[in-house]
């Protein structure tokens, strides 16, 4: 048997996972990872717990397995993006907390960026927005206020990187300092087109070339981990940042191939193939997974409030005791009664980028009960990723392709057969839950399996992709588009509080 280790480090926790040649799960470990809150808006890790725990869990599914590092043909890595680690070349110490990709203390940053002219040169080169969300500027942020820093960072002493480059700095004993096109591209530093840092960018934000890891394809030659970590050295063969390797994961190579995964928020990225299409309804540009030096693309849309409206429901309305409870509570009525849920706590993501928005509940009567409420929370997660897939669609055939045909899915509330049926109502596609729907990790592992030659091309990973239920339209056109016009009704009313 051919055995795949991929390592999962995310924004909560720690995990890794073996898979079998099949890309079926053999065995999981997971370690929680304490997050850091300095200050509102501050999000920090310690970057040594991300290593300690990711290592103590590689080595825990290896027990769970009941194998050996010799069984293992290679690893893989996914990660959390954008968040940012400045560490000592010489000593291999961070010189500060990791700061997490939600965290926006750099806003201020961000706003002088705007202001000197920069959006649109940041849009071409990077294919994102200027943001505190990306890596650049939380890195300027570090090395203007850790003492120290930007002069031990002139004299090279210092490395950057995000989760990747830091994992694997450390799985070689501080030998290899690199990272993919994947994760390069969420810095607001790495020019997509030619897949390189810019050097005008880093320029803009002050930023020595000398602290920048290496840049190789998603699938190539990592690293080889360090002889004393495992019973042997293991090959590092594939790295993707995690919703680039969901998207590997669930097979979507081609253009116009989508995936949308459903955590605390809700992350859609559809394939757009070699070439760079700016949108032009909200959506960003990033670099997809690469298999080799030739640039792949995808566009992007992000939900900031997706599962996270249940967790609402549980621990702010007290409506349900677990998570679980809530389809069961929305399938005891036959619909949401005409209520309406926008679950803006934290403003909108794309496609509508409103940070004033605010949540709102609205078309109560004296009948709703708390299963309305319910009903409406979970279709609000459907509304807003219609909305996004529907911008998508519109970007898709701007530029001479075709809308979206069906939508791949994975994440925690996919499991939610209510909450995927109404999305597929909602597209008029039909919505597929794979068989595995750890597919970031999967993701991963096939790129080590890509490059290592377990597989021979992305033609066989995607006779493996295995469908574990098709979600198919119900709804006529009319109704769902009937429908889709009362959200954006609701929308626009969160916007005005």
């Amino acid at each position: 048997m051919t055995y795949l280790l991929a390592l999962d480090q995310g924004t909560s926790s720690s995990r890794s996972i073996v898979f079998d040649r099949e890309g079926r799960i053999v065995a999981i470990a997971q370690q929680e990872l304490t997050q850091i809150y300095p200050q509102p808006g501050w999000v920090e890790h310690d970057p040594l717990e991300i290593w300690s725990s990711q290592l103590a869990t590689a080595r825990e599914v290896l027990t769970k397995a009941k194998l050996k590092a010799t069984d293992i043909h290679a690893v893989g890595i996914t990660n959390q993006r954008e968040t940012t680690v400045l560490w000592n070349r010489k000593t291999g110490q961070p010189v500060h907390h990791a700061i997490v990709w939600q965290d926006r203390r750099a806003e201020p940053l961000c706003a002088k960026l705007r202001e000197d002219g920069m959006t649109d040169t940041i849009r071409d080169k990077t294919g994102l927005v200027i943001d505190a969300y990306f890596s650049g500027t939380k890195l300027r942020w570090l090395l203007d206020n850790v003492p120290g820093a930007r002069a031990a960072a002139e004299r090279g002493e210092l490395a950057f990187g995000t989760v990747d480059s830091w994992l694997i700095w450390q799985l070689t004993g501080g030998k290899v300092h690199v990272t993919d096109v994947s994760n390069a591209s969420r810095t607001m530093l790495f020019n997509v087109r030619s897949n390189q840092w810019d050097a005008d960018l880093l320029k803009a934000l002050d930023i020595p070339a000398s602290l920048m890891p290496d840049v190789k394809p998603s699938s190539a030659h990592f690293a080889d981990t360090d002889v004393g970590l495992f019973e042997r050295s293991l090959p590092v063969g594939g790295v993707a940042g995690d919703q680039q390797s969901a998207l590997f994961g669930q097979a979507c190579f081609e253009a116009g191939m989508a995936k949308n995964t459903y955590g605390t928020g809700c992350f859609l990225l559809m394939h757009t193939g070699g070439a760079f299409q700016p949108s032009q309804n909200g959506l960003l540009v990033t670099s997809a997974a690469q298999t080799s030096a030739q640039p792949q693309y995808a566009m992007e849309g992000s939900v900031f409030v997706g599962g996270a409206v249940v967790q609402w429901l549980r621990d702010g309305l007290k409506a349900i005791q677990g998570s679980a409870q809530v389809q069961a509570l929305a399938e005891s009525v036959p619909d949401a009664g005409g209520v309406m849920m926008v679950p803006a706590f934290t403003g909108l993501g794309a496609p509508y980028w409103n940070a004033d928005a605010r949540g709102t509940i609205t078309g109560l009567t004296r009948g709703t009960t708390v299963a309305h409420i319910a009903r409406a929370a979970l279709e609000s997660i459907a509304y807003q990723s219609a909305a996004l897939l529907q911008a998508m669609s519109r970007d898709a055939v701007a530029a001479g392709g075709t809308p979206v045909a069906e939508l791949r899915v994975d994440g925690g509330a996919a499991v939610n057969d209510l909450l995927m049926q109404f999305q597929a109502d909602l597209l008029g596609i039909p919505v597929v839950r794979p068989e595995v729907i750890e597919t970031t990790a999967l993701g991963a592992a096939y790129l080590a399996g890509l490059f290592t030659g377990v597989y021979r091309d992305v033609g066989e990973l995607s006779k493996q992709w295995r469908v574990e239920r098709r979600f198919m339209p119900t709804l006529s056109r009319a109704k769902a588009e009937e429908k889709m016009e009362r959200w954006e009704l609701a929308v626009r009313r969160a916007t005005l509080v």
